[in-house]
């Protein structure tokens, strides 16, 4: 089936006791046995909750896995991915990592044994150099968050498979309509739901994709055991994102490609971060490996005042953390979403407090220009 269909019908069928073309919400704790050992597939919401389960199986759809779980938040899934691993085992990951990740990896998986390498993932020659004998998994974001460094995913799952660890991708930035982890030879795909899979600012989630069998028993097992389930709830409001998923990247993609041309000709502006433009040092790859570029940008003001200046002027684009809804959303990486990251190495990566980043929603691009031109006046 096409990409839009799949999203409006994988996982999901009209409720068998009603009619209702809709997922229902099945908020309860427990179901009733017919007899000792006898169900109806379900035993105890942590374990199975049928809203879930539609969600699971139409984001696994999307991505073309063979398997897929749906957790609490982004960090809930990413941290239930790293349980594949066995204290002593070490982790390659790219070095302009979201800060939540790398508080995760560095403040609270080293403290059970897990060692991490942080390298410029794009940078081929450098993610050789990183492995280690007891390396078991690579950690990738592409486009990076966020000055959207893009990895070339197939040669990394080269890289990957020949020393027998696991490459894992984090795709939230692209969603599945845009970028397919797994078909270029990724092992694991993982989503903050939270952003573009939902994509209306009203639901936290997250979600693992698996392409083999084994890691998809043991993340299973592992969702069951730990507990960090996406709520019946939050798992209908997934659904509900899903459908639209197709129509509104194709949105954000048509705004964010003419924000980012319309910045980039800006002269109070330094430098834009789009892979969209043919500056992107890697604007080639980008194009080969995403079929779109979607409504992520980055842009240098110059200066901490700068910044604060845009910052505080804009109308439609709205201070706050997060993306992917279709709203826009401007924020400040280094006090925000990387503020956990140390001073030193944002600075090394170009994460600067100069620096601003938006999420392009799907409003009218003339107002978006007209908000961005308003704020930049105010340098």
């Amino acid at each position: 089936m096409g990409f839009d269909t799949d999203a409006i019908h994988a996982g999901q069928i009209p409720d068998p006791s009603t009619g209702a073309i809709i997922t229902p919400i099945f908020q309860t704790s427990t179901y009733v046995q017919e007899a000792l050992g006898k169900h109806k597939g379900f035993e105890y919401a942590r374990t199975q909750n049928p809203t879930r389960l539609a969600v699971e199986r139409n984001v696994c759809a999307l991505e073309r896995g063979l398997a897929a779980y749906a957790f609490a938040s982004g960090m809930a899934a990413i941290d239930t991915v790293l349980k594949l691993l066995m204290a002593g085992d070490h982790v390659v990951v790219s070095d302009n990592t979201y800060g939540g990740t790398f508080r995760l990896f560095n403040f609270v998986l080293k403290n059970f044994g897990l060692q991490f390498t942080y390298v410029d993932t794009s940078n081929l020659a450098a993610v050789e150099a990183a492995f280690q004998k007891n390396t078991r998994m690579i950690f990738v974001e592409t486009p990076t968050n966020p000055i959207m460094g893009i990895t070339d995913l197939r040669a990394v799952a080269g890289l990957a498979k020949r020393h027998k660890a696991r490459l894992v991708v984090d795709n939230t930035f692209m969603s599945p309509y845009f970028q397919r982890p797994l078909a270029l030879g990724a092992d694991i795909v993982v989503h903050s739901t939270t952003k573009y899979l939902n994509g209306h600012s009203d639901s936290v989630g997250g979600m693992v994709v698996l392409r083999h069998k084994e890691d998809a028993d043991r993340v299973q097992y592992l969702q069951n055991a730990v507990g960090a389930i996406l709520s019946p709830f939050d798992s209908w409001l997934l659904l509900r994102g899903t459908k639209t998923l197709g129509l509104r990247m194709r949105q954000h993609d048509s705004n964010g490609r003419k924000i980012a041309a319309f910045l980039e000709k800006h002269p109070r502006v330094k430098k834009v971060y789009y892979p969209g433009l043919k500056s992107h040092p890697q604007h080639a790859l980008a194009s080969r490996q995403m079929s779109g570029f979607g409504g992520m940008i980055a842009f240098e003001t110059g200066s901490i005042s700068r910044a604060r200046k845009v910052l505080g002027s804009t109308r439609l684009f709205s201070l706050a953390e997060s993306l992917g809804g279709v709203e826009s959303l401007i924020s400040h990486p280094a006090t925000m979403t990387h503020a956990s990251v140390p001073s030193a190495e944002r600075q090394r990566l170009g994460i600067t407090d100069g620096l601003v980043r938006i999420s392009v929603g799907v409003e009218d691009v003339r107002d978006l220009k007209e908000d961005l031109s308003s704020a930049l006046g105010k340098i």
